[in-house]
C-alpha cells in the first residue's frame, strides 16, 4: 500500500461504481483470483478517457477483459480498442466477456507475446494503457513509443510495486530484483525521454501517465 489504507477507502467509498455488468464481471474475476484495475484507477482511467476523448486504443494485457470493456463504456466517443493477451487461459474468458457486453466489433483481442504482436501493429493509437507482466514494460516501450500519435496518451499501471520501487536493490527480495531493476529503468526512461512529458502519480499501485510531444 502506498497510500494511507484509511484514505483509499475514504476515497473509494465515494466512487459511483460502473454498470451492473462490469460490476459482475469484476467480481467473478476476484473470486477467482484474476486482478484487475483498482477502483482508484478505474476513475483515474475514466477521467483520462474523458478528457482524451480517444477514437484508437491499445492495451497491452487484457487478463478477462474488464479494463477493456471499461473504457470502451466510459470513453465518451465511440472507438475501437485493440487488447493484446499472453496467458491462454483467460484469453477465451476475455472473448466470452466481450460477447457478453455484444463489444465484439469494438474490442479486438490478438493472443500473443506482446514483445511480438507490438511489431506486427502499424497504424498509431490516440491513447494507450499498458498492464501487463511489469518486467517487460522496459522491453515493449520502443514500440509503444512508436505507436503513439503526437499528443497521444500512454498510461501505465502498477509503476510503483507496493512501494518496493524506492528500496535498495538488495533490499528487494531476490525473486523481484528483476522485476524491480526494469521498471527503475521504465520510469527513468519515460522521465527522462525528450519525446515525452511524464507524471509519476501514487494512485492505486502507482501509475504514469505519459503525453507524446
Amino acid at each position: 500500500m502506498i497510500v494511507e489504507e484509511r484514505l483509499v477507502t475514504y476515497i473509494n467509498s465515494l466512487d459511483s461504481g460502473n454498470t451492473p455488468l462490469l460490476e459482475e464481471i469484476e467480481a467473478e474475476a476476484k473470486k477467482n483470483y484474476v486482478p484487475v484495475i483498482r477502483k482508484e484507477m478505474q476513475s483515474f482511467l475514466k477521467s483520462m478517457l474523458a478528457l482524451k476523448r480517444p477514437e484508437r486504443i491499445l492495451e497491452v494485457g487484457t487478463a478477462v477483459g474488464f479494463s477493456a470493456l471499461l473504457m470502451e463504456e466510459y470513453n465518451p466517443v465511440p472507438c475501437r480498442i485493440t487488447t493484446i493477451e499472453n496467458y491462454e487461459k483467460r484469453i477465451p474468458i476475455a472473448q466470452a466477456n466481450f460477447k457478453r457486453a455484444g463489444k465484439e466489433k469494438e474490442i479486438t483481442l490478438i493472443p500473443g507475446d506482446a514483445t511480438e504482436v507490438l511489431k506486427t501493429l502499424e497504424d498509431p493509437y490516440d491513447f494507450l494503457f499498458m498492464d501487463a507482466a511489469k518486467g517487460q514494460y522496459i522491453n515493449f516501450l520502443p514500440d509503444i513509443l512508436r505507436l503513439m500519435k503526437p499528443g497521444a496518451l500512454l498510461v501505465s499501471d502498477n509503476v510503483l510495486q507496493e512501494g518496493d520501487i524506492i528500496e535498495s536493490h538488495y533490499a528487494v527480495t531476490r525473486r523481484n530484483r528483476t522485476i524491480h531493476k526494469r521498471m527503475r529503468e521504465y520510469l527513468y526512461e519515460l522521465t527522462h525521454n525528450d519525446s515525452l512529458t511524464t507524471s509519476v502519480l501514487p494512485i492505486g499501485d502507482g501509475v504514469t501517465i505519459s503525453i507524446k510531444k
